[in-house]
């Protein structure tokens, strides 16, 4: 790999060339941002697709070569809603193990080829989920468990690429821009994934997206450098900006005690676990509501369950935009941004579910759940990024502990939601939304009390701590 020179005066006549074309073109760091919004839309599509391709495995209609319709129930009909449980579920308790060792890796090796393993691993095996369901659901729980680590490393190993391309006043629209991938990626695999099962079959779900992540791994192989430094299209007068704002990272001494000691850094977990919680309360349960609570038919809920997520993604992308704005062109103190998003976001969230409770009429109820779950992309806006702020050349460590604690909701928040909801009534779908709205409540609370926007002592380069620690 061809290896950029550092801006020094001895470059000036190639930083005259440079600034021409830097006018029209797409800058380095925002090619990573788009190139990493595309990898999160493809590892969760991947994510999403056997939830929909489970349905025609287990019954459903799927179009045979002559164009009819056959209406036999689907080969893995003998798998009990427990057992779907198990296969849908093997995935988070893969994907919990890999948080913080994804942070390790990706400080050690570089961002680049950890997220790259990351996204490569989990197309591998969704490429290989149709044959291991032919051997047996243990077969395909366990590729599901591995397809999980795989994808477990990703958030912790895009930390780590911010904390070399991302300049200062930038973080939060870079990075929010990439985390939006998730969301769009999650819409457009639901019916995208339905409209292939039903043409071609459920086993082509699979391929059609494990065939667009090999094409995302070769691009991002062949286009994306891990350092700015390393990039071989990129402008002095961009090298010189990423540059200044840039850190040294420590691979070998973390300072774990002081992590753990930190209040900001739990101000970001209990942010992130809160968030979570609605998140995958909605998530898993979004159908169900509209079905018990808006008599809508499971299709026509399947449809309108994805609207919510839509929203969410465009309002991360607009509130990363407009909270890097506050803080470059109006001078708001990082740490102002970060609470009036996050904290915001949170109190929107709760009283759109209290409304949600006392709502006597369909269209309301509904408006109120997608406001809710669409205004998460604020609160994103303020803790996602905070750990660059807070650490940067450990961002990718401290992601990977909140993303691990806050993956525990998805595993919990349905076993709840089961013990709670018998009957469907509207009482107890209410508790759930009282039970969501107060935790939205709590991670408000302590975000605004506990949270910084500056370098923490035991995180700077010539840090008393960490030289003892050394």
């Amino acid at each position: 790999m061809k290896y950029r020179p550092l801006a020094t005066d001895e470059n000036d006549e190639e930083n005259e060339n440079d600034s021409a074309p830097i006018k029209w073109r797409m800058q380095r760091r925002h090619i990573v941002a788009l190139f990493a919004f595309l990898g999160f839309a493809n590892i969760y599509a991947m994510r999403a697709d056997l939830s929909v391709a489970i349905v025609q495995m287990t019954s459903g209609t799927t179009k045979v070569r002559d164009g009819s319709l056959s209406n036999l129930y689907g080969e893995f009909s003998s798998w009990s809603p427990m057992v779907q449980g198990a296969v849908l579920g093997s995935f988070f308790f893969g994907y919990i193990l890999t948080q913080i060792p994804g942070g390790f890796l990706s400080h050690r090796y570089g961002g680049k080829i950890v997220f790259l393993v990351g996204v490569f691993g989990t197309t591998v095996f969704t490429l290989l989920t149709p044959p291991f369901a032919k051997l047996g659901y243990v077969i395909l729980i366990i590729a599901r468990f591995v397809e999980g680590m795989f994808e477990g490393v990703t958030y912790p190993a895009m930390h780590v690429m911010w904390s070399h391309w991302a300049p200062t006043l930038e973080k939060t629209k870079l990075a929010t821009f990439a985390f939006a991938g998730s969301y769009f990626g999650t819409v457009v695999a639901m019916p995208l994934s339905g409209f292939i099962g039903h043409n071609l079959g459920w086993p082509f779900i699979f391929y059609f997206f494990g065939l667009v992540g090999l094409l995302w791994c070769y691009f991002w192989e062949k286009k994306i450098a891990d350092m700015p430094t390393s990039d071989a299209e990129i402008s002095t007068d961009e090298l010189t900006l990423l540059q200044r704002d840039a850190i040294s990272h420590n691979t070998y001494v973390v300072p774990w005690r002081f992590i753990i000691q930190s209040k900001p850094v739990w101000a970001i977990i209990a942010a992130h676990t809160c968030q979570n919680w609605g998140f995958y309360t909605m998530l898993t349960n979004l159908p169900k509501i509209l079905e018990d609570l808006a008599n809508y038919e499971l299709e026509k809920a399947g449809v309108v369950s994805g609207l919510p997520y839509f929203i969410m993604g465009a309002t991360l992308l607009w509130s990363g935009q407009f909270a890097d704005y506050l803080r470059k062109e109006k001078g708001w103190e990082t740490v102002k941004v970060r609470r009036y998003f996050c904290c915001g976001g949170f109190l929107l969230q709760a009283l759109c579910l209290v409304m949600a409770s006392f709502s006597k009429s369909t269209s309301i109820l509904v408006a109120s759940l997608t406001l809710s779950i669409g205004a998460g992309g604020f609160t994103w806006a303020g803790f996602s990024v905070n750990h660059l702020d807070i650490a940067p050349q450990y961002a990718g460590h401290l992601m990977g502990v909140s993303n691990t604690v806050a993956t525990l909701p998805g595993m919990i928040s349905p076993l709840i939601v089961g013990a709670m909801v018998l009957a469907g009534t509207v009482a107890e779908w209410n508790i759930i939304f009282y039970l969501c709205a107060g935790i939205y409540l709590i991670g408000a609370f302590v975000y605004w009390k506990w949270s910084s926007g500056e370098m923490e002592s035991w995180a700077a380069d010539q840090s008393p701590f960490v030289r003892e620690m050394q």
